[in-house]
């Protein structure tokens, strides 16, 4: 009778790593797959008046930029910069949207990726409670 327990012992662990297996199999693949769609994703903006087109990437770094034949007609060069950057950050704002959501399945909201992403405070990230430093 005791083996017999033993063996039922034994039958419903090996289940039940089977399914933590199971479910950390689908876990790395669908981190494999947010990798790539991180790696690969590109969001576009373009100015007001259409004659500027930024595409950044997942760190809202510049990757394309594109500039109507039309923008010497219409901007002098100061007012181009400050369009460029407005629609680079425009872009920029938007990726950092896209890859919240990305990763929203997989951090919990507290999280402190997930803080810096929703609103780049560098400060709140790098910032150590009184408690901590010993200074209360």
């Amino acid at each position: 009778m005791a083996q017999t327990a033993d063996r039922d012992a034994n039958r419903v662990l090996r289940e039940r790593l089977a399914d933590v297996h199971g479910r950390y199999t689908r876990l790395r693949s669908d981190l494999d797959d947010l990798q790539r769609r991180l790696a690969t994703l590109r969001v576009s903006a373009e100015s007001e008046d259409g004659l500027v087109r930024a595409t950044v990437g997942p760190r809202g770094e510049l990757a394309g930029l594109v500039l109507d034949r039309r923008v010497h007609r219409h901007l002098d060069a100061e007012q181009l910069a400050h369009t460029i950057l407005a629609t680079a950050r425009r872009a920029a704002e938007r990726s950092a949207d896209e890859v919240q959501a990305l990763l929203a399945g997989y951090l919990p909201p507290e999280a402190v990726t997930m803080r810096l992403l929703r609103d780049s405070d560098f400060g709140s990230l790098l910032r150590r409670p009184d408690g901590i430093a010993g200074d209360e």
